[in-house]
């Protein structure tokens, strides 16, 4: 379990970006973050592997401080993936990136192999081997990312804004592998301003505002509450939006719902 005691953080310009925040996080749990730029999700993220320690309070992993233990120590129970992939790539080679932190934890050589081979498969990342990670296109850039990640098996698995720079067809195949991981137990939290994404996998939802947890829900009553919506500037899905026109009979014939959806989807 990770757990968050009132925890607060201050940077060094006085900015305060978490304020009191109060939360648990469960292997099998599937979490999202959600709020506007500056509410506060990137650096409650960087407080799950220790790359930031709290100014006030706590964060604990599986019991442990994290005060107490290295950014290395807790990234071997929680691997975080950023959204920024050229800042976690630095390898001459694809397979070499995700050897990297293979070694780092003690794998042996033969079990590095086969982890490596099982990434590349995973993430249909093979051809790309031999090159150089910076030749990658954003989107497999961002799958490299997470096959490193995946390839020691973490507890936890971070995902800040995943679908930047996927495809439709990408972000399925991340769907399908999130359900994948979270019935094998990972803990999975996600931070993504791409609300369709996150409705379709429902996860737990933790609406962040001014460095504060001002919700903590089901995806389906966070975005049936008005209210949380406008204190958060969350729109909702297209699904509960329609649902939402056709229960109040916005809708007066079949035309204006067709025109309501092309505009909705930018047809």
């Amino acid at each position: 379990m990770i757990e968050f005691h009132n925890v607060s953080f201050i940077y060094p310009n006085g900015f305060k970006a978490l304020d009191e925040i109060n939360l648990k996080i469960r292997e099998g749990d599937l979490l999202a973050l959600v709020g506007e730029n500056g509410s506060g999700k990137t650096t409650l993220i960087k407080h799950l592997n220790g790359l930031l320690k709290p100014t006030q309070g706590k964060v604990f992993i599986f019991g442990r401080d994290t005060k107490e233990l290295t950014v290395a120590e807790v990234s071997r129970y929680v691997g975080i993936v950023f959204q920024n992939s050229d800042s976690q790539l630095f390898s001459e080679t694809v397979e070499d990136e995700i050897a990297f932190g293979l070694r780092n934890f003690g794998f042996s050589e033969e079990d590095i192999n086969l982890r490596i081979n099982f990434a590349l498969r995973l993430f249909e990342l093979e051809i790309y081997r031999k090159k150089s990670p910076f030749l990658l296109s954003g989107g497999e850039k961002k799958r490299l990312c997470m096959a490193c990640i995946l390839a020691w098996d973490p507890r936890f698995i971070v995902l800040d804004e995943p679908t930047v720079g996927q495809d439709f067809l990408e972000k399925e195949k991340l769907i399908q592998m999130i359900d994948l991981l979270r019935r094998k137990g990972k803990g999975i939290v996600i931070a993504s301003h791409d609300i369709e994404f996150l409705w379709k996998l429902q996860p737990k939802m933790v609406v962040m505002k001014n460095g504060r947890i001002i919700a903590y829900s089901s995806a389906e009553e966070i975005f049936s509450n008005s209210s949380i919506l406008d204190q958060s500037n969350l729109i909702p899905p297209q699904l509960v939006e329609l649902s939402k026109h056709l229960s109040t009979k916005a809708f007066q014939t079949i035309e204006q719902a067709k025109e309501w959806i092309k505009k909705r989807v930018n047809v």
